[in-house]
């Protein structure tokens, strides 16, 4: 009988370590939105705009959710800081600087989950996000935002559900507006965490985030949009790009590689914003610091 108590015990520890390892580790590691966190007048008004855009083409507004964006303040910040873009990595990429899964996003290395996951990882909001980010050189507002998204196909297609993302149904979506970044996240599930609040002074103060770009003359940077084994490949890629009206495009030959270069910038600023004009087929085009 005793043993029979004995054993009761342990199956009973046995049974708690189960049930906690069968708990998701993504459960467990989920963080808490900063109590202060809140949204500016512009980033409310910007979401507004959006649903606009939605009921125009018949489609159900979007809750505002406080989860997505504080996800979208964090990679704002993320990208305004650290620049994780200004490789062959593409916009949605992250920093190793946080406390965060860094990953270069591009089309060599296809990992969408480390941009899917980021709500997961960084709030209490259990499910996938998919993101929207923009780059602007200076001078943009609501007004520009909006006008350029409703120009874009690829944007469109996302923010109606249509091409490939026909099979999604947004119902909550969060954003947030930097210096040079529009950070807009879509998801398919409510979120339960309390509604963003709006701030206080007109607009969040990003005093605590400044933007650092060196500004020095002899830094060349270079918009790379093909690296070849040998100068004759990198010539026939190279007519291919004068073709398509990229007239300062030439060939950047460094360390036994043959480079097609788009054009060239004197500054960081300069390069990222080229980038973000690219027409879609050269939209894999990265910098290159010289």
């Amino acid at each position: 009988m005793h043993q029979l108590k004995t054993l009761s015990k342990y199956s009973n520890s046995v049974l708690i370590i189960i049930i906690i390892l069968l708990i998701p580790f993504s459960m467990m590691s989920q963080k808490k939105i900063p109590d202060d966190f809140c949204i500016s007048n512009d980033e409310l008004k910007l979401f507004d705009r959006i649903n606009l855009l939605l009921v125009d083409y018949d489609k159900t507004q979007l809750q505002l959710s406080s989860s997505l964006s504080y996800v979208a303040e964090v990679h704002i910040n993320d990208l305004q800081n650290n620049h994780p873009d200004t490789s062959i990595c593409n916009l949605s990429s992250w920093s190793d600087k946080g406390t965060w899964t860094p990953c270069c996003y591009n089309k060599y290395v296809h990992n969408p989950d480390c941009m899917w996951d980021k709500p997961n990882e960084l709030t209490p909001y259990p499910y996938r996000g998919y993101e929207l980010v923009t780059y602007f050189e200076d001078g943009f507002n609501n007004d520009s935002v909006i006008n350029l998204w409703s120009d874009s196909k690829e944007v469109l297609d996302m923010f109606l559900t249509q091409g490939d993302y026909s099979q999604k149904k947004w119902v909550c979506g969060g954003l947030s507006i930097g210096q040079n970044y529009v950070s807009l996240w879509f998801a398919q599930r409510k979120d339960t965490q309390k509604s963003a609040i709006v701030c206080e002074n007109e607009q969040k103060s990003n005093d605590s985030i400044p933007l650092v770009i060196a500004n020095n003359s002899s830094n060349v940077y270079y918009l790379i949009f093909g690296s070849f084994p040998n100068m004759h490949d990198a010539r026939e890629a190279l007519k291919k790009a004068k073709a398509d009206d990229f007239k300062k495009s030439d060939i950047l030959a460094k360390n036994n590689k043959f480079r097609i270069y788009l054009n060239k910038y004197s500054s960081l600023k300069e390069a990222l914003y080229a980038k973000q004009q690219l027409p879609y087929a050269y939209r894999e085009a990265w910098i290159l610091k010289d």
